[in-house]
């Protein structure tokens, strides 16, 4: 069993910017709460954002470029959210290193956990290509990253690494 970093989002817990979660419904999200060691959390909560709070898009880039100090973080109402969101970004690199977590399971197209995707910056529901700021925080450091879609990888990967 492994010790799995999981957005709590994606566990039920109503902590989205609109007080929402994020519904998963398929077999592989399933095996994963069934079977490994969860550990749930909220970057932005952590970082001490509240709920419900204004949604923030990247400007400028994705995580990676706002960890580079090239792209801000900016909320619908114009605050700059940047310093929080990667002051969330490592407090889950943190609570990885000191609970040794190998994996993390982050919501896609969110500006703090998106692997694959994230809103473009323009607050019109517009997706790019990019990656948040906790997932870029984590996977610089080694941590593989999936999300709710791909979580069938992370599923493969350590069902083939228990039968070698």
């Amino acid at each position: 069993m492994n010790k799995i970093l999981v957005s709590a989002c994606l566990l039920g817990c109503a902590v989205r910017y609109n007080g929402s979660d994020v519904g998963v419904h398929n077999n592989d999200f399933d095996w994963l709460i069934e079977t490994q060691d969860i550990v749930p959390l909220c970057p932005e909560v952590a970082a001490g954002l509240p709920i419900p709070r204004a949604p923030a898009e990247i400007f400028g880039g994705s995580g990676s470029e706002v960890l580079a100090g090239t792209a801000r973080v900016i909320g619908i109402d114009h605050k700059d959210l940047t310093d929080q969101l990667i002051w969330g970004a490592d407090v889950a690199l943190s609570l990885c290193r000191n609970q040794d977590i190998k994996f993390a399971v982050l919501t896609e197209n969110s500006s703090s956990c998106g692997s694959k995707f994230i809103y473009d910056g323009s607050f019109s529901g517009v997706k790019k290509k990019g990656i948040g700021i906790v997932a870029a925080r984590l996977s610089e450091s080694g941590l593989l990253v999936f999300s709710q879609h791909t979580v069938g990888s992370l599923r493969d990967l350590v069902e083939t690494s228990r039968s070698i």
